[in-house]
């Protein structure tokens, strides 16, 4: 037979502080292929360490040790993986089988790190339990099994990738004795079929079915004998084929995905508690965003409908000059020239002052404004009734007036239709033409009157004055409006022959309006982003208890062929699945809000831009990366068998 494992001088040092513990003492031991061994001691004789060390849980302080040749010595952690999963299947005392799989899915383990796929798996899985008689227990998880049942799927999950090499630690230690007499015969049936079996065991009865037994005290081999003439090797049957690099990848990825997603789902109270940080910190990040913008262009709207691409001329060098002789510095003969112009689409004159409006017995203060036609057009204002003036009404002075909603509520609060009727202005009968529609701002309802009637009837017949208070100028569409603001200055001052005129341009309001909402709208998201760090902290915290709490599986993971990186995965996996289910019900929740807000400002015009969406995906990633590589890295790191012996 040839020599499949092989022990040269092996000895296990334990430092624990300042003192060391000797556990194997110069072992040299040679175990060929197909041969049923039982390793017998007491308890600390140091046998479980030789198994540690023959299975590649565990490496010897000094000496050499190979495995079909190989030296392990040298072996990085995946390296030592690899032997675990393409030559050894462990059966342990306490089955390790995780609880919240069924049997199926606990035998399938070992093939998801070998990378098969799933169909070889499920094959295979129900293949070996149905053979270890558990074809009905398939579905079952390990708290509906009996103790024989559990270490008859410790077996199949050993024989997953081919067990060319059985551990068995104590196979019968926890079972009663008709099932400790089933799981022996189905060792020597495997052992009878090709399959090197090794039994760690203090019992010896159980020793004694075994071809050879080897007996070890103090980390000591005292004894080697052959029980039995051994049979020819019959070769280990090979177990299903390993799948494409990119298919392992894949299918690792997909496994860890499913695993995580089961993970979550045990703990189903513990995972929304965890959610719920980064359910709040991405509807916070996400409703400002969202909110923010409406806000914006709600602010936007209400500006430009005060006139947007408009620019005002004032009479005066600059704002706050008192010269009487430049109050009067704009006339009508200067809207007469800028009408002229290219890059005018239309301008107003206006005249104001405030005044009494009547109507039989009732009387009120109003503003009122002499303008020309173009002046509703200018501030984009709507009709509820009537229209605006004519240019003949303008040419012929015309006693007509154009009212707002709230002069009609206050003298006509009982009449919808107003057209034809008269108000008097400064004892100036007048004839109303037309109601402007009321504006919604967000500024608030203006509870003022205001009336407009044309520039030249309110000049000649009510207030007797030929200068302008200021004219506003819409520029084309397209045309830089700072460029015309320079050119109407330029314009103006040529006329007048010197600067008596200033300008106040709306689109630099806007800007300075749109440059706040924005810098608001990232101070709110800075803060919301303060509570999704302190969701991810949160995340942090629960998956380092969630290491702590699962380091046994951790172990059996790592046992059954679990590299490093495999490990480190499935918890970044299960950080970021986290992260990222918490950020869906984040940006429902948000959508949520949005639906409520629109509701209560029926104005306000909502838009969840992908842009949006796709940050808080990004962000609910890199929280689950950031804040679960530290207890991922940690799971990483375990040692497998002080994992195993975590309780």
């Amino acid at each position: 037979m040839s020599a499949l494992l092989e022990l040269n001088n092996v000895s296990r040092l334990y430092t624990n502080g300042e003192e060391d513990t000797l556990v194997l003492d110069q072992i040299s031991l040679t175990i060929n292929a197909g041969e049923m061994v039982a390793i017998i001691g007491a308890s600390g004789s140091g046998k479980s360490t030789l198994m540690n060390i023959l299975g590649c849980l565990d490496k010897p302080s000094s000496g050499e040790y190979k495995v079909a040749g190989q030296c392990v010595a040298d072996m990085e952690s995946d390296q030592l993986a690899a032997l675990r999963r393409e030559h050894f299947g462990f059966i342990f005392q306490r089955y390790h089988l995780m609880a919240h799989l069924t049997a199926e899915q606990n035998v399938e383990i070992p093939a998801i790190y070998a990378g098969k796929s799933t169909e070889q798996r499920k094959e295979r899985a129900r293949a070996l339990l149905t053979r270890l008689g558990l074809a009905e227990r398939i579905h079952y998880r390990p708290s509906q099994l009996s103790g024989g049942q559990q270490q008859r799927v410790s077996i199949a999950r050993a024989l997953m990738n081919g067990g060319e090499v059985i551990l068995a630690d104590e196979p019968t230690g926890a079972l009663d004795s008709q099932s400790g007499k089933e799981v022996m015969a189905i060792l020597k049936q495997l052992n009878q079929q090709g399959h090197t079996v090794i039994i760690v065991t203090h019992d010896p009865l159980i020793a004694q079915q075994a071809d050879r037994i080897i007996e070890i005290k103090d980390g000591q081999i005292i004894s080697d004998n052959n029980n039995h003439h051994s049979a020819p090797v019959k070769k280990v049957p090979p177990a299903i084929q390993t799948a494409s690099y990119f298919q392992q990848v894949i299918g690792r990825f997909t496994q860890a995905l499913n695993m995580a997603w089961r993970a979550m789902v045990v703990n189903k109270i513990r995972t929304l508690l965890t959610m719920l940080g980064i359910i709040i910190g991405i509807a916070s990040v996400v409703t400002i965003i969202v909110i923010g913008d409406a806000a914006k262009d709600r602010v936007l709207a209400d500006i430009k409908a005060i006139g947007a691409n408009t620019i005002d001329i004032y009479p005066g060098k600059e704002l706050g000059s008192d010269s009487p002789e430049d109050k009067q510095s704009l006339t009508i003969q200067d809207v007469d020239a800028l009408k002229q112009q290219s890059y005018i689409q239309s301008v107003t004159p206006q005249i104001y002052f405030s005044s009494r409006l009547r109507r039989g017995n009732q009387d009120a203060p109003a503003t009122v404004s002499g303008v020309n036609e173009d002046y509703f057009s200018v501030y984009a204002l709507k009709f509820a009734q009537g229209s605006t003036f004519t240019p003949d009404m303008i040419h012929r002075q015309a006693q007509v007036v154009v009212i707002d909603e709230n002069t009609r509520h206050r003298f006509f609060p009982n009449k919808q239709a107003v057209i034809g009727e008269q108000i008097i202005i400064r004892n100036i009968p007048s004839t109303i033409i037309g109601v402007v529609a009321e504006q919604k701002s967000t500024f608030g309802d203006n509870k003022s009157l205001r009336v407009w009637v044309p520039y030249s009837t309110l000049s000649s017949r009510i207030y007797n004055r030929s200068y302008l208070d200021n004219i506003t100028v819409k520029v084309k569409e397209g045309y830089d409006a700072s460029v015309a603001e320079q050119q109407i200055l330029r314009l103006l001052t040529i006329r007048h022959g010197k600067k008596d005129i200033f300008t106040y341009n709306i689109d630099s309001f806007i800007k300075a309006a749109e440059k706040t909402t924005q810098t608001m709208q990232l101070f709110l998201t800075l803060v919301a982003v303060i509570s999704l760090v302190v969701g991810g902290i949160g995340v942090m915290n629960i998956m380092l208890v969630s290491v702590t709490e699962r380091t046994r599986e951790i172990g059996i993971r790592m046992a059954v062929g679990a590299r490093a990186s495999d490990v480190m995965q499935q918890f970044l996996i299960e950080s970021v699945l986290v992260c990222l289910v918490g950020g869906l019900l984040g940006i429902s929740l948000s959508f949520a809000i949005a639906m409520f807000a629109s509701m209560m400002l029926s104005n306000w015009h909502f838009v969840f831009q992908p842009t949006a969406l796709i940050s808080a995906f990004a962000c609910s990633t890199a929280i689950g990366v950031i804040f679960g590589f530290l207890p991922a890295r940690n799971a990483a790191k375990m040692n497998p068998i002080d994992a195993l012996a975590r309780e």
